[in-house]
């Protein structure tokens, strides 16, 4: 049986509102920026990947910089690289530049969202346990 993107989304998902204004010399969204959460189907599939999995983790705990990253996980720093890019370009990170350094800070709104969809589809098995379908 496989779930659809229907019953993984629930009617309280809606897209975080940009956090920070724009870049004040060029009209367009600085490094920091948010963008919009994904959706809860998408977040799953991204923590599905064991690496990306490990890297939410540690930034669950603290905010690193991607050398963190790599010492922490034992990954190359182009890897670690490519997985930050895609949690950041799906909203569940945001960028802070310091120095010659860029700090990555994970943002807890869309766990929550796929946490509580994952949450209300258990609520919903529990309640329709009893409930079978005759074969024809």
């Amino acid at each position: 049986m496989s779930i659809d993107s229907a019953t993984l989304t629930s009617p309280d998902d809606a897209t975080a509102p940009d956090v920070t204004a724009p870049d004040e010399a060029h009209g367009s969204p600085s490094p920091g920026d948010a963008v919009p959460a994904a959706p809860p189907t998408d977040v799953l599939r991204l923590l599905a990947e064991p690496l990306r999995a490990t890297i939410v983790g540690l930034l669950a705990r603290e905010t690193l910089c991607t050398s963190h990253l790599v010492a922490d996980t034992g990954a190359s720093q182009t890897n670690v690289s490519n997985h930050l890019r895609l949690l950041r370009e799906a909203g569940l990170v945001t960028t802070e530049p310091c120095g010659r350094y860029t700090y990555y800070r994970l943002r807890p709104e869309p766990l929550r969202s796929a946490a509580a969809t994952l949450s209300d589809l258990a609520a919903t098995a529990t309640a329709h346990a009893e409930i079978r379908r005759p074969c024809p």
